[in-house]
């Protein structure tokens, strides 16, 4: 599988991103909050579609806050081969306080994307 991370693969639209967090199952790997939640209509998703957020009230600096969805984004791309069953619709949250390295983030990413395919 590539490792790229197209347009495709990105949550996009309200309804669907209101459908996720009101019916999508949570759990916590520190320090990401993860929604998701597997697609109905197999045929109306080519792949899963992922949504990353870093919120303003945590990092009023947008350069922060760009910084942080790019190294969720990165670690997601690299590690999407860790799911293997079908379509789901996932939603990273970024909860701490403060910045964390990547190797944090890129093992919280990792620890929830073998949880949500079971592994």
């Amino acid at each position: 599988m590539a490792n790229g991370f197209p347009k495709h693969s990105r949550l996009c639209g309200q309804e669907r991103i209101a459908q996720l967090y009101k019916e999508g199952k949570r759990f916590t790997a520190w320090p990401l909050r993860v929604t998701y939640m597997p697609v109905g209509d197999p045929s109306s998703v080519m792949s899963h579609q992922v949504l990353v957020w870093a919120p303003k009230s945590l990092f009023k600096r947008a350069v922060k806050r760009n910084h942080l969805r790019r190294l969720m984004r990165e670690a997601y791309r690299l590690h999407q081969d860790l799911l293997s069953s079908g379509p789901y619709l996932i939603a990273f949250n970024y909860m701490d306080k403060e910045e964390q390295s990547y190797a944090v983030i890129e093992k919280a990413v990792c620890k929830s994307l073998k949880k949500i395919s079971g592994k």
